[in-house]
């Protein structure tokens, strides 16, 4: 590799990458989708409890992600924008099918190393999840599911749901208030 030849443009900082992508460089907004898609799946993934339409979901954030980059005034959270639009888009496809998230639908895979009574707790610690998550109040749920699955700062829950920040930090101590206790057997 030459030495004045200049760094690849993956491993360019947001900034640049957005800056380049905003002027049309659809290279560079490549990358963007490289390096943000897998963390904008799983929690589409998380969200609609299925993969069934994750891969839409994220797809159609990125399209909206295009077409208003010009719009982004602060490059350096783009990740945190994209994380916005793909919870709005997530959220939106669930209002659509008026079903609620159930975190029962969604299973994760228990290491193949452990044996089935591992597996079997492991089940029997996301049925109690789900069960206490469900019986949370809905606003409680979504700021614990945001902050805990998508890890938005408080700010950012409070600008997706249009609440005041102490009133998300509040939501989250009682969200996380119930699932100490719902989940003590668990400890």
């Amino acid at each position: 590799m030459d030495v004045h030849s200049p760094p690849s443009l993956s491993q360019a900082d947001d900034r640049t990458i957005v800056g380049r992508a905003a002027d049309g460089d659809v290279r560079a907004f490549e990358v963007l989708v490289r390096r943000y898609g897998p963390l904008m799946r799983a929690y589409a993934t998380r969200v609609l409890g299925s993969n069934d339409e994750t891969d839409d979901v994220v797809q159609e954030s990125f399209i909206t992600a295009w077409q208003q980059l010009s719009t982004l005034t602060d490059a350096g959270v783009v990740k945190s924008w994209l994380m916005r639009i793909v919870s709005r888009k997530s959220i939106d496809r669930i209002r659509a099918r008026k079903q609620h998230v159930d975190i029962d639908d969604f299973e994760q895979e228990a290491p193949r190393a452990h044996g089935p009574e591992r597996i079997a707790e492991a089940h029997s610690r996301e049925a109690a999840l789900s069960r206490a998550l469900r019986a949370m109040p809905a606003q409680q749920r979504q700021c614990w599911v945001l902050k805990e699955i998508a890890e938005y700062s408080y700010d950012d829950i409070a600008a997706e749901l249009d609440l005041p920040t102490s009133t998300v930090r509040g939501l989250l101590a009682r969200a996380r208030k119930n699932l100490m206790r719902e989940m003590e057997e668990w400890r």
